[in-house]
């Protein structure tokens, strides 16, 4: 039996560890919560697992994903494996996997797609990293992704970085397609003559060209919440949209659509935007435009 240690037990990692249990992979779990670790430190989880190891990192990107590792490295011997699966930047990577081939342990970098569904569906992953250790944790990645054909919910990229490069891409454009049903959504909902605008989201589920998972959940969230009246429209933004404007920017590649969902969640955040009020006193004083004083 395949036997791995899990180090972040969130909203993912909790999931994912039931779904390799699900699947007959043994799990020795780690978080800070003891709620929910299976052990009381990295310590005890290094030393429950045989040898050679290998230990899945699900924690948030960048400091806590250091800090783990650099825990890890204290415990873990030549010819122990690493997959990183969180949202790290994919030169962050290429830092982990150098500094870590010092020690002779190998690493590999795993984007996962699949949000709190993913224990019901599988995980969509991409992985970067040297194949034989891809191979070496291919039943693993077998148990995670969804059931059917491999090449459909699992690939190997590329190198070290590959994976996480991946994944930043799908999360790019999974902003501009969020923002393209978005801006979708408020065009129904202000034309008078449409009377259903959740049925008519509904009505594209099936047979039409925009449908996908995401437009489900729109659906669903239609469904819910048929005005939005309970949400505002504030969003965040977790760095891979960034990261891949900054890419397209380094590798002149044109990415209007991706880098306007972007700046639209920056708008999202301002009660009054200080651009407008500029392009208001703008017009003002060279035309005499009317502007509306501040409350």
């Amino acid at each position: 039996m395949t036997h791995i240690g899990l180090i972040g037990l969130g909203k993912m990692g909790g999931n994912m560890r039931q779904r390799l249990r699900n699947k007959g992979v043994e799990v020795t779990g780690y978080a800070r919560s003891r709620d929910v670790s299976d052990v009381d430190s990295i310590a005890d989880l290094v030393a429950a697992l045989p040898t050679p190891r290998t230990v899945w990192v699900m924690v948030p990107h960048g400091q806590p994903t250091d800090d783990v590792i650099n825990e890890l490295v204290k415990h873990l011997d030549k010819g122990d494996l690493i997959i990183e699966g969180g949202n790290s930047r994919f030169s962050e990577d290429i830092r982990h996997a150098s500094e870590l081939a010092e020690h002779g342990i190998a690493y590999l970098d795993c984007g996962v797609s699949g949000g709190v569904w993913g224990l019901e569906n599988g995980y969509g992953l991409m992985v970067g990293g040297d194949k034989a250790n891809v191979d070496r944790a291919m039943p693993i990645f077998d148990a995670l992704r969804p059931e059917g054909n491999r090449e459909e919910g699992f690939v190997h990229v590329g190198d070290v970085g590959a994976g996480h490069y991946a994944k930043m891409v799908h999360n790019g454009i999974e902003y501009g397609m969020m923002q393209a049903f978005a801006e979708g959504y408020e065009l129904l909902a202000k034309k008078d003559i449409i009377k259903d605008v959740h049925g008519t989201f509904a009505a594209w589920q099936r047979g039409t060209v925009v449908r996908s998972w995401l437009l489900d959940l729109l659906v669903r969230a239609l469904k819910e919440d048929p005005n939005l009246d309970q949400i505002r429209g504030y969003v965040e933004d977790s760095g891979e949209g960034r990261w891949t404007v900054e890419e397209a920017i380094a590798n002149a590649v044109p990415m209007p659509a991706i880098t306007a969902s972007l700046f639209a969640r920056f708008a999202s955040r301002q009660d009054d935007s200080p651009a407008m009020k500029a392009v208001a006193a703008l017009r003002n004083q060279f035309g005499g435009h009317a502007v509306k004083k501040a409350e």
